[in-house]
């Protein structure tokens, strides 16, 4: 079963390098643009999303005559007490430094540490695997968030890498494939390649 997955476009948030996480913005105009020159895909007839708006905008944009399954669990790392603000306006937050010179894996204050985010974003796309390998439908799309993507392929994808070594720009993801029939014994990811510009 093909797999593809997408990061939604640019936000105003993306553009100033904040900490976008559960804050639900919008695509910036620059994000919007973005999506519609990179073409509808009329044939995909459903796409699974996270419910944030700029998730739900992206897919729209490409997939415009596919139902939308969101899934809550696959929404963006809850960024706590750093939410909103740049890595330079937290240059003196004892907090942010020490989150930061631990590999940023502790829990973010007020917020969600990478082992509880990376387990409910693979909880949720093994959900949609299952669901899409029980009515044999191919191929699945997910549009949701960068940490999203990295958690999944952080987790599934072989040969493995490092969690941040997943990272793609707005528009850009992953392609990859799963197989059906071993997915319960060796849930696994293979065969992917980075995909840049939404060419599925």
């Amino acid at each position: 079963m093909k797999i593809i997955l997408i990061r939604h476009g640019l936000t105003a948030g993306n553009l100033q390098k904040r900490y976008v996480g559960r804050t639900d913005e919008p695509l910036c105009p620059q994000g919007i643009a973005d999506a519609q020159r990179a073409g509808c895909f009329l044939s995909v007839a459903k796409v699974v999303v996270s419910p944030a708006l700029r998730a739900r905008q992206t897919a729209s944009l490409l997939f415009p005559k596919a139902d939308q399954r969101a899934a809550r669990d696959l929404r963006e790392m809850d960024f706590g007490a750093f939410e909103g603000k740049t890595a330079d306006e937290m240059a003196c937050d004892a907090a942010y430094r020490a989150w930061v010179e631990g590999n940023c894996q502790d829990v973010c204050p007020g917020g969600e540490g990478a082992a509880g985010f990376s387990a409910r974003v693979c909880s949720a796309f093994d959900w949609a695997v299952r669901r899409y390998i029980s009515s044999k439908e191919d191929p699945l799309i997910v549009v949701a968030h960068g940490g999203t993507l990295m958690a999944i392929m952080g987790r599934y994808a072989v040969p493995g890498r490092e969690y941040w070594q997943w990272h793609v720009p707005a528009l850009n993801g992953w392609r990859a494939q799963l197989d059906r029939t071993a997915w319960d014994a060796c849930p696994r990811l293979t065969a992917y390649a980075r995909m840049e510009a939404i060419r599925l």
